[in-house]
């Protein structure tokens, strides 16, 4: 069976965390490590890759964070695998084979897997998955938070 990396779900999770849980300031990290409890160590790698991606906004400072770069709908599942994907395939070539069983049959049919699943994954939005998490009744964090700052 077809995985998605612990390190592409990760950041689909934190993703749809700061849709699901907007609000006017950035998300923090830690906000998403409590929510979630994807560990930090991995976090941030994902965070970090995805503001380069343009998907998210990087906010500096003391009460800085995470935000959509865009709207939530206009954000794809497909672009935040095809992320984390190229972070983790670096170092990594794919499906390599010398036969001509390889090369002829087995390599085309991951091909075309390949392209049917991110097919699949570029017509789900973050909105959409912020959808689904609201009709399952995933817990959101308050609207109402309090400041204490003076």
């Amino acid at each position: 069976m077809l995985k998605l990396s612990r390190k592409t779900l990760y950041a689909l999770e934190a993703v749809v965390d700061i849709a699901y849980n907007a609000r006017a300031e950035p998300v923090q990290s830690k906000e998403i490590t409590r929510r979630q409890g994807i560990p930090q160590r991995y976090l941030e790698q994902v965070m970090q890759q995805l503001v380069r991606a343009g998907i998210l906004k990087g906010v500096r400072g003391p009460r800085g964070g995470y935000l959509l770069a865009r709207e939530r709908r206009r954000v794809t599942v497909g672009e935040i695998v095809r992320v984390i994907a190229a972070m983790e395939d670096e170092n990594d070539n794919g499906y390599a084979s010398d036969s001509l069983m390889g090369v002829k049959v087995i390599a085309p049919l991951l091909d075309k897997v390949q392209t049917d699943m991110m097919a699949q994954l570029d017509s789900v939005s973050i909105d959409d998955l912020c959808t689904e998490a609201s009709a399952e009744s995933v817990p959101r964090e308050s609207r109402d938070r309090i400041d204490f700052t003076i």
